[in-house]
């Protein structure tokens, strides 16, 4: 079937890059999304690393739209409440200018924005019917997983679960930073005014996770709150100034402002840093019995299940629609010529 197909041509709009059971992905869609991959990157791609980007936005939106038209069929689409509930909390930290400016920076207008809202809790509202509801770990399954992995829950030294706030003066997309309002710093001078801000809410009793959620520059980590899960003491101990913070904290406290560098040799700091210990744990056999022991377990054994279970009913969305890839033929006809 596939080999009777390859090249095949079917009228449609130029505008039109692909369907969707009939529904239209416009061109203009790829390139914004596109465009934002670039962000402020000198070094233009090839012709041929444009098309495979292009490629692989369209698959993302083709996905996309089978999994809007799915929840749309189960009445999940997020409400108009739902949708400006989470734009004013987007909106929140900004003047209406410096609002704007995050969005012309992101090539997107303020309808882009809503759209982009309401497909994220659409899909959110879809799997946690679809899949997460699925899902059950029972005591056996926490038992079994202990049993078969006793030797990791052996620490061999002292361990320290952290969260960090990250700022740093490094150039990149405002898009890529991973925190929910898009906050980067521009420059040295702005990195340090704004993690003294962020302590200071800090010591004024705002919550951490919040806060590196919506303001951490670390994308690694600020869409888990900030959460870095167990450190080694001997890795701590690679950076004494670190170390030496970290080890006088208690549980809940967090650090003074911290300078971070980048690579051994540089005494300029790229940025800065506050951690959180959230907590401490001695050296040795931690039992089956102990709560955090199963938490780590459950919460193991619902990610990888939720994981394995999304790709499996996203291949099975995909096998029922009826996607037409009009660029993917131009593609194929032009690399032919």
């Amino acid at each position: 079937m596939l080999v009777a197909c390859v090249g095949c041509e079917h009228p449609h709009d130029a505008n039109t890059v692909a369907t969707v059971n009939g529904k239209p992905i416009l061109r203009s869609e790829v390139e914004t999304l596109y465009q934002n991959n670039l962000g402020e990157s000198h070094q233009q791609p090839s012709a041929v690393q444009s098309d495979i980007m292009r490629l692989n936005i369209l698959r993302q939106l083709i996905d996309e739209e089978i999994v809007m038209q799915r929840a749309t069929k189960q009445n999940l689409v997020a409400t108009d409440e739902e949708v400006t509930d989470r734009l004013n909390e987007i909106k929140a930290p900004f003047t209406k200018e410096e609002f704007q400016k995050r969005l012309d920076s992101q090539h997107l207008t303020l309808d882009d924005l809503k759209r982009e809202i309401r497909r994220n809790r659409t899909e959110e509202k879809l799997f946690n019917k679809e899949i997460t509801s699925r899902i059950n770990i029972t005591d056996a399954d926490i038992t079994n997983y202990y049993n078969q992995h006793k030797a990791e829950f052996n620490l061999m030294e002292p361990q320290y679960h952290l969260a960090q706030i990250i700022v740093t003066s490094v150039p990149m997309p405002p898009q890529q930073v991973g925190n929910l309002q898009n906050s980067k710093a521009m420059n040295d001078a702005d990195a340090k005014r704004k993690i003294q801000m962020l302590h200071n809410r800090l010591e004024s009793g705002e919550d951490f996770g919040a806060l590196a959620m919506n303001f951490s520059e670390s994308p690694n980590t600020a869409g888990n709150g900030g959460d870095m899960g167990f450190v080694s003491e001997s890795q701590l101990k690679s950076d004494s100034q670190v170390y030496a913070a970290i080890s006088k904290l208690k549980p809940g406290q967090i650090t003074d402002i911290l300078p971070v560098y980048q690579g051994n040799n540089t005494k300029q700091p790229v940025g800065y840093a506050i951690y959180k210990l959230i907590d401490r744990e001695a050296a040795g056999q931690r039992e089956l019995n102990d709560p955090r022991v199963q938490q780590a377990i459950r919460g193991q054994l619902r990610d990888s299940r939720e994981q394995l279970l999304k790709n499996a009913y996203l291949e099975m969305l995909r096998d029922q629609a009826r996607v037409v890839n009009y660029y993917a033929e131009e593609v194929f006809k032009n690399g032919a010529q």
